[in-house]
């Protein structure tokens, strides 16, 4: 019976059949998996233990044996007993896989790939089209981080993009640039980093009769690197830029001579030749997609999308400094405490905690500060309890502490400000905070003036026209939006504007009467729309909408038809006490979960206690009160975007229900 093997994906092994064989639990794919990373060679039993256990068994080696039977038992079901192995076979101090180069989809994958560079197109795209379709997934993808398989997962991880590279390289000379363009779009989204895609996309929008946007793709990545590394695109993007310019003959290949298609035909050669330097180029990917983040809308959301891939891809290079560089590089001022993507969020802070294990012990301890404070910031608003964070949950306080204090003792401002970030992002422990953050974002408008971080003067003046609201102080508020505005307008940062827009609502909700208060709050949801923001999006207009109907006294909305996001847990109950539903609304209330703790903490709070009093359930009468207390002096107004008025009132309610019915100091 043939056996093949699969490691672009899943590890797996086919009969000749097709059908996948029995290789039973992960520890003996992951022995067959590296016996395929020593590519033919004997791995002695020891390095096996070594490699499959961090703290091994007692009986390790004999467990390794077992594994290897139950193995060849599945390659080799017919084979008579004492017959030796063909494939998984004994040797001196180990084992090795002997299977031929064709019985291995890795090793016929970096076979088809290495075709002369002078092979014709015609031979070229079919070849590459079918080894593509080899990949079922990441190499070895169940595997995670294992360390004996980083050199190879990078190394194939690498020959695979050069194929689709070289693969649309192969299309443009054969005049199949229109095929060419959706595939080089696709790849480029997925792996921006890599300039030779930025060229093939241009080159195929070119000769698709695409020239405005070819120029659009060739200026974006001049723009971009020119901004975040200070250097100029290399000679082949800066030659292709000019060409279109120009409209050079030899870029339409049915104008060229020969001389222009020797020229191709190098260029492919040299591409097979030289690698591209996939590390350099996920790091400088990294640093455009911050850049990209602060246009807002799409350039936000596709910020995100690449920022996720370009984590992957460097986790799979193997290379932790590498990684943390491609994580900590990524320091985009964040603002408003909800996630937009809570599971991307997850996981770059479980890829930066992998990281921050696999740093080497000395040292690096600029790469050390971003990833703590990349998981402080990335952690915003994770804990919906009203009990105080302790262990696990304990984790992203502590990260930012301990970002804060390396970055003080490097002196390294934009370390600092960063920092800080993180810092402010965790200071939602409880209600009643104001103060400390409106501290923290002074120190950010100072240290980031100071050292020429216009992105983090803008996140303090908006951290503190958040916390002046809180604090009751409108005219220092808008002092603070005003100072954000102009920032924004010198430096090119239309997010601002949703923030300042929303805060100037939130003023008129408390100036003026409730209809203006609501077309205010209106027009300034039309500033969220394409914004690339859902955390802040989602809910939003019908929350402040709520708090205008709640101040003044007005008839609530029934709820029934409006999407209130992520807040409807905290909403609800009121809604329902509102109309009359008061069972439902106590049902509602017994076993509701604390309120994330974020900007909108104390206003869901507010809500809550308003419907414990109306339906009379002291017991949630009491946590509110409780929740609430630390924030006595404060406004319902911390998120700066709409408003409950003074947290005061909300407990002078608490305080007369509990008191009329004799509940007050119970618990």
């Amino acid at each position: 019976m043939q056996v093949t093997f699969g490691v672009l994906g899943a590890v797996t092994a086919w009969d000749e059949a097709g059908d996948a064989l029995p290789l039973r639990g992960p520890k003996h794919r992951a022995v067959l998996a590296r016996l395929v990373v020593a590519r033919r060679r004997v791995v002695p039993v020891a390095r096996l233990v070594a490699d499959l256990w961090d703290e091994p068994p007692d009986n390790a080696v004999g467990t390794v044996r077992t594994f290897v039977g139950g193995l060849r038992r599945a390659l080799e079901p017919d084979r008579p007993p004492r017959t030796p192995p063909r494939l998984l076979v004994t040797e001196g101090p180990g084992y090795a896989l002997r299977a031929a180069a064709e019985e291995v989809d890795a090793w016929r994958f970096e076979r088809a790939v290495s075709t002369p560079g002078d092979a014709p197109p015609s031979r070229v795209v079919p070849l590459l089209t079918e080894a593509l379709d080899w990949w079922r997934g990441p190499a070895f993808a169940d595997f995670g981080d294992a360390h004996w398989l980083r050199a190879e997962r990078s190394r194939l991880t690498e020959l695979r993009l050069h194929a689709v590279e070289r693969r649309a390289e192969a299309q443009l000379a054969s005049g199949a640039a229109g095929q060419a363009v959706p595939e080089l779009d696709a790849h480029v989204a997925e792996h921006p980093w890599r300039e030779d895609a930025w060229r093939l996309l241009a080159l195929a929008l070119y000769r698709s009769g695409r020239q405005a946007d070819a120029l659009s793709v060739l200026r974006r990545a001049r723009g971009m690197l020119g901004e975040h590394l200070g250097v100029d695109p290399g000679p082949r993007l800066r030659r292709l830029e000019e060409d279109v310019l120009r409209q050079a003959a030899h870029l339409d290949p049915d104008a060229g001579g020969t001389a222009d298609r020797v020229w191709e035909r190098a260029t492919a050669a040299y591409d097979v030749a030289v690698p591209s330097r996939a590390g350099a180029r996920l790091e400088s990917a990294a640093g455009l997609m911050r850049d990209l983040a602060v246009t807002g809308g799409g350039g936000l959301e596709a910020a995100r999308r690449h920022r996720a891939a370009a984590v992957t891809a460097a986790e799979q290079l193997g290379d932790p400094e590498l990684t943390a560089r491609v994580i900590g590089v990524y320091d985009v001022p964040a603002v408003w405490t909800r996630c937009d993507d809570p599971e991307q969020a997850r996981r770059l802070v479980a890829a930066a905690e992998r990281t921050l294990r696999h740093l080497p012990p000395d040292g690096h301890d600029a790469a050390r500060c971003r990833l703590l404070a990349t998981i402080a910031v990335e952690s915003r608003g994770i804990l919906p309890t009203d009990r105080p964070a302790t262990g696990e949950s304990a984790r992203p306080l502590r990260a930012a502490r301990q970002a804060e204090e390396t970055a003080r003792r490097l002196d390294d401002a934009s370390l600092l400000a960063f920092a800080l970030n993180g810092t402010f992002m965790q200071t939602f422990h409880r209600t009643g905070l104001a103060a400390r953050r409106d501290a923290i974002g002074a120190e950010i408008v100072s240290l980031a003036a100071r050292n020429g971080l216009p992105r983090y003067e803008v996140l303090g003046h908006l951290v503190r026209v958040q916390s002046r609201c809180a604090l009751g102080d409108l005219a220092g508020a808008g002092r603070h939006a005003r100072a954000a505005d102009a920032l924004a307008a010198r430096h090119g940062l239309p997010l601002v504007a949703v923030f300042t827009t929303w805060f100037r609502a939130l003023r008129t909700a408390l100036t003026a009467p409730p209809a203006a208060a609501l077309t205010a709050y209106d027009r300034a949801a039309g500033r969220l729309h394409g914004s690339g923001m859902p955390g802040l999006r989602e809910g939003l207009l019908p929350l402040a909408r709520l708090s205008v109907a709640v101040r003044h006294g007005e008839p609530l909305p029934a709820g029934r038809h409006t999407d209130w996001g992520p807040y409807e847990p905290w909403v609800r109950p009121l809604l329902l006490a509102a109309g009359d539903r008061h069972r439902e609304a106590r049902a509602a209330l017994r076993g509701l979960p604390a309120p994330p703790r974020d900007l909108l903490s104390e206003v869901l709070w507010c809500l809550v206690a308003r419907a414990a009093v109306t339906v009379d359930d002291p017991a949630t009468m009491l946590r509110a009160h409780a929740q609430l207390l630390p924030a006595a002096g404060e406004q319902a107004a911390g998120s700066g975007l709409l408003t409950l008025g003074p947290v005061t009132d909300h407990l002078g309610t608490l305080t007369t229900a509990l008191e009329r019915g004799g509940h007050l100091g119970s618990r």
